[in-house]
């Protein structure tokens, strides 16, 4: 009975180790260009075109299971054919997953769950930056990073 007990606790105690551990994250690279301002910022010529770009990398470190992963984001906005703004932001985390994640589910976890759990920082830095630059704050909306996932795998496909 007692076996059973201590089979049952083990079970349960590996049940609740974390999938995803981020030991710290930070600001890996940023930049902010205000290229036509003070134009830009004194004419209100209508709603500008906001230009998004999103992708994810993820460097395996010496540790077993740590990487380094980096979202970067790099958004554009322009009025007419006037740029207004352009902020590119790589915002990383150093990352572990634990050992009870399969292997076949590792590569999946890091590039799509690392960025998920970050993103919501990295929108703020973004939001902040723009509105330091005179602009609205930028405000981007969530992120499927399942479909990056799956746009990144797919392009890694079509160039191999």
């Amino acid at each position: 009975m007692t076996e059973n007990k201590d089979t049952a606790a083990q079970t349960e105690s590996q049940d609740q180790q974390p999938q995803l551990v981020i030991h710290t994250q930070y600001i890996k690279d940023f930049s902010f260009e205000n290229p036509n301002s003070p134009k830009v910022l004194i004419e209100n010529d209508g709603q500008p075109e906001i230009e998004i770009n999103v992708n994810v990398t993820a460097n395996p470190q010496p540790q077993d299971r740590l990487f380094e992963v980096v979202l970067h984001i790099r958004a554009s906005a322009k009025r007419k054919e006037t740029n207004m703004f352009i902020a590119e932001l790589s915002y990383a985390a150093i990352i572990q997953v634990g050992e009870s994640v399969d292997e076949k589910a590792l590569h999946p976890i890091v590039m799509i769950e690392g960025p998920r759990l970050i993103f919501p920082f990295a929108r703020t830095i973004l939001a902040q930056m723009t509105q330091a630059g005179g602009f609205m704050p930028l405000n981007i909306q969530p992120i499927d990073f399942v479909r990056v996932y799956q746009n990144g795998m797919e392009a890694a496909a079509g160039n191999a």
